[in-house]
């Protein structure tokens, strides 16, 4: 247990949790995401999962351990972030040669931006202190109305705008935070450094699409509307 808790103190300790916490986090994203696409299948579907999900007996010790994931991926990237500077180290070799580009640059700051956006996001939708809101709030069978909380959210342009800025970002953290949890775990090889860039960008679209596809095809007016 000691030896785990030195490896922890540790810059290889805290990369390996930052990379894990990260992992998880992605998985995560990918699951919301797809459960988020239920829209384009109509309210019953989307009310059906949303819920299941609010019924689920296990939903709260979800939510504590996304939080203390959340945390811990903060934290230690935090503390990380103290240690290379005040040591000044040499940095491992970057996947790109030019050392991550704009992601890379925009790490802290995306992640900042990131962090302060669940806030809105929880505020908007979870708690929905802030935006326009549905008529009713219920659907026909009883269960929140989800479907119509976010047409009738996204049909806010400012507010459509705040959450594709937030993605885009979101897309740009993830294709730099990916590379290098690849690259902690040591899969950083000249030969397969082409793959691991492009499934990197890959994952980050994907999941940026998922989300973006939702605010952009409600102000197109393409999604729907409420009750429908």
């Amino acid at each position: 247990m000691n030896r785990l808790v030195r490896l922890f103190g540790t810059s290889i300790g805290r990369k390996a949790v930052v990379a894990a916490t990260g992992a998880l986090l992605v998985a995560f994203l990918l699951v919301h995401a797809a459960g988020n696409l239920l829209i384009l299948k109509g309210a019953d579907a989307l009310n059906g999962y949303a819920d299941w999900l609010q019924g689920h007996p296990l939903l709260w010790v979800f939510r504590i351990g996304l939080l203390a994931l959340l945390a811990a991926h903060v934290t230690t990237t935090h503390q990380l972030l103290k240690k290379n500077r005040a040591a000044r180290p040499v940095h491992y070799r970057q996947l790109n040669k030019s050392g991550g580009g704009l992601p890379a640059r925009l790490m802290l700051w995306s992640g900042l931006t990131i962090l302060g956006f669940v806030g809105f996001h929880l505020l908007h939708l979870t708690l929905r202190w802030i935006g326009p809101q549905p008529a009713q709030l219920m659907d026909a069978a009883d269960r929140i109305d989800v479907h119509a909380l976010l047409i009738t959210g996204f049909s806010d342009p400012l507010i459509a705008s705040i959450y594709l800025f937030a993605i885009l970002l979101l897309a740009m953290h993830l294709v730099h935070a990916l590379q290098s949890m690849v690259q902690t775990l040591g899969f950083n090889h000249e030969s397969y450094q082409p793959l691991i860039r492009l499934l990197t960008v890959v994952v980050s679209l994907s999941i940026a699409a998922g989300f973006a596809s939702i605010p952009l095809l409600i102000q197109f007016g393409m999604l729907g509307s409420v009750g429908g």
